[in-house]
């Protein structure tokens, strides 16, 4: 396993995104804070570069590339966030990139992806592999495989998007973050452990995709058969080593969303806050409205993973 990263490793990945990742604001709502009885702070990386918190870690990782691996090429597998933040980071470097996708991934997010200048390889997300798929594919043309979230560098491009928001607004009594593989929340959590270690973090994962859950409760990464969500940037079967090994020792919960939740959360940003969030981008916001009841007179970080997802299929859910 290579070697974890640290916050020192986040503050340089910060140096490195710098100018090229957007700092993304940290909106607040008197509403939904009078609802929730807390005050929230949402750090909106539907805000960034191609609309999710991936591109942070994607160009940290494609920076520390030599030339030569460079002038080869990389490739990744990813239901669509990781992919399009691949594929602008190589575009942005000049590096080719080839990226696996699934057939059923927003159609949106395939477009952007090939839009950005990648090739798109497509497989089954419930029968293949997409791991083995990618380490065939780099032993095969020499390419760099750069995975969707167990990687250092990705893991500390993702803890800029928390110490942005720590910077920002101070302390926080807890943070919830989106949990699909565990970059952004292992990234959050070394974050947070240096800059305001009293905050509680809590990952919030799909109620049909508990394998943080079960992982984190039973002390062992559990895999799980490819979960049936709405939220499908949390599509996993399970979490990686190196985010495991951060997520056990700094995090100290993990709880889950429904697929209803999800919608309603999506119906309070559009509604309230007129803001378009993914479904996956809805899971740290959704756990927050559940648990008002605990968080009452808290300042509470939400980060809001994304807001990639086709038009028609955001009219739809939100109409329910």
């Amino acid at each position: 396993m290579p070697t974890p990263p640290t916050f020192a490793d986040v503050q340089a990945a910060a140096e490195r995104i710098r100018g090229h990742a957007h700092r993304t604001p940290v909106l607040t709502s008197r509403r939904v804070d009078a609802e929730v009885g807390a005050q929230l702070f949402f750090k909106c990386e539907n805000f960034q570069r191609m609309g999710a918190f991936k591109f942070r870690g994607a160009f940290n990782a494609l920076s520390r590339l030599d030339e030569e691996r460079r002038r080869a090429g990389v490739v990744t597998f990813s239901s669509g966030n990781h992919a399009q933040a691949i594929a602008l980071a190589a575009n942005i470097l000049g590096i080719p990139a080839t990226i696996l996708m699934p057939h059923d991934a927003p159609e949106s997010k395939v477009a952007a992806t090939e839009g950005y200048g990648a090739s798109v390889v497509r497989f089954d997300r419930y029968a293949d592999d997409r791991d083995e798929m990618g380490r065939a594919l780099a032993a095969e043309k020499g390419l760099t495989l750069v995975p969707p979230y167990d990687h250092p560098d990705v893991i500390a491009g993702q803890g800029t998007a928390t110490m942005e928001l720590i910077d920002e607004v101070g302390e926080l009594d807890a943070l919830f973050v989106c949990l699909g593989g565990g970059g952004l929340l292992s990234g959050a959590a070394l974050a947070v452990r240096a800059m305001a270690p009293a905050c509680r973090i809590v990952g919030v994962e799909p109620e049909a995709g508990d394998d943080g859950l079960r992982s984190f409760r039973s002390g062992r990464i559990v895999h799980i058969d490819t979960p049936q969500t709405i939220a499908d940037g949390a599509q996993t079967q399970h979490l990686g080593e190196l985010t495991f090994a951060i997520i056990s020792r700094d995090v100290d919960d993990i709880v889950t969303a429904s697929d209803a939740e999800l919608v309603e959360a999506m119906r309070v940003f559009a509604a309230t806050m007129k803001i378009v969030v993914e479904p996956t981008g809805c899971l740290a916001f959704a756990a927050v409205r559940r648990l008002a009841p605990e968080l009452t007179g808290q300042r509470v970080g939400v980060l809001v993973s994304g807001g990639n997802v086709d038009l028609d299929r955001f009219a739809a859910l939100i109409a329910g």
